[in-house]
């Protein structure tokens, strides 16, 4: 096993450097990419969060016009007393 580990390769300094920076950007790259997704999804379900409440509003306000009573009803309902 300790061969095939990083730290145990032997190289003549310049390369260890090397290696190490081209981690060290792999790294932010990663957690740049990871940040990019977490916030495309967050917005993702808030967009779809809106969306849905906007639609249940209007759902709701046209359930609550079918069950209003027309004027016309109310005149004929009244009319004979």
């Amino acid at each position: 096993l300790r061969c095939c580990t990083a730290a145990s390769v032997v190289t003549d300094g310049s390369g260890a450097a090397a290696d190490e920076r081209s981690l060290y950007i792999m790294r932010v790259v990663q957690i740049a990419v990871m940040c990019v997704l977490a916030l495309t999804v967050a917005f993702g379900i808030f967009f779809l969060g809106c969306n849905l409440l906007i639609k249940s509003e209007g759902m709701i306000n046209f359930l609550a016009k079918d069950r209003r009573p027309s004027k016309e009803v109310e005149a004929v309902v009244v009319g004979p007393y």
